[in-house]
């Protein structure tokens, strides 16, 4: 046997004995362990889960479940009069701060805003943060989304679907020992095919939580972000209340016309009481992962009633 050939054989066995060894010592989920679901959501910059989820991740960490929203990017070029590291600093300051009112965990990866890119190397990071949460539930942007960034996360995320109950991928993480749920958020875009609300949720009953999450977020909510300007400035409100009241204002009627654009959807999970729902996110099952049913989607959102 040539020396190549040996140090193939090696080779091999030493991801094969990483890989058992990982597979041996992975610990239960924590949802085996005290009940409690783990939920996972990443956006492409630092505040689209929170825009998108914040809602819904208030009301699973009011009942004790375990939520994180990562932010893909570091947001660094989101703003139209400021960028690099200080508003990457910003950014990260922002969700953070967010995440307290919230009451979850937050993490932004160090990859620069509109340079996220589908490799290799991203998709072990992607696999490995969702492994570490031992993730029931993974949530991200569909990858038909207006922003290369966003579509980006959500090919990432898809391509992820699969390989986090892989061993030998990424053998240092433990593989999960079973598949979670993917889902995508709501969006507006209709090709190549549209957004399906599979899951509508009231965030009635935690509508100001949320906004006070958005009002966390200034450089995007009161400043425009990328797309903002002085004029843009100047028409906000300058105090801390009357702020707060253009955002529950504004933002409210994003998901104000959620609740109205899949009402139907709302009267299936609630009754005759999603008739009268102000405010709701709406959420759709990908096709990769776990297909669950809907009791099971009672089980992973359990806001519902009987």
């Amino acid at each position: 046997m040539n020396r190549l050939c040996q140090s193939n054989i090696a080779a091999w066995l030493a991801i094969t004995l990483a890989g058992l060894v990982a597979a041996a010592s992975r610990p239960a989920r924590a949802a085996d362990a005290d009940g409690k679901l783990r939920i996972i959501c990443f956006g492409a910059h630092p505040d689209d889960a929170e825009f998108k989820a914040g809602g819904v991740a208030a009301k699973w960490a009011a009942q004790g479940h375990y939520v994180k929203f990562v932010s893909v990017t570091n947001g660094d070029i989101g703003h139209w009069n400021m960028a690099g590291g200080p508003l990457a600093q910003r950014r990260t300051a922002e969700v953070k701060q967010a995440a307290r009112v919230l009451g979850i965990e937050t993490e932004v990866l160090d990859i620069h805003d509109g340079e996220l890119l589908p490799t290799l190397e991203n998709r072990r990071k992607i696999t490995r943060l969702i492994r570490d949460w031992k993730a029931d539930l993974v949530m991200s942007h569909r990858p038909n989304d207006y922003h290369p960034d966003h579509r980006y996360t959500g090919v990432l995320v898809q391509d992820a679907a699969f390989m986090v109950t892989v061993p030998y991928f990424c053998p240092d993480t433990g593989a999960l020992r079973s598949n979670p749920v993917f889902m995508y958020y709501s969006d507006r875009f209709e090709k190549p095919n549209p957004f399906t609300a599979d899951v509508v949720v009231s965030i009635d009953d935690v509508f100001d939580k949320k906004i006070d999450a958005v009002d966390a977020l200034p450089s995007q909510v009161y400043e425009g972000g990328a797309s903002g300007s002085e004029e843009f400035v100047r028409a906000i409100p300058g105090d801390p209340v009357g702020r707060r009241t253009w955002a529950a204002e504004n933002h409210g009627r994003r998901y104000a016309a959620v609740a109205d654009k899949y009402r139907d959807g709302l009267v299936k999970w609630y009754g005759p009481a999603g008739k009268d729902v102000q405010y709701a996110e709406a959420f759709e099952i990908c096709e990769y992962g776990r297909q669950p049913d809907d009791a099971e989607l009672r089980t992973l959102f359990p806001f519902f009633g009987k």
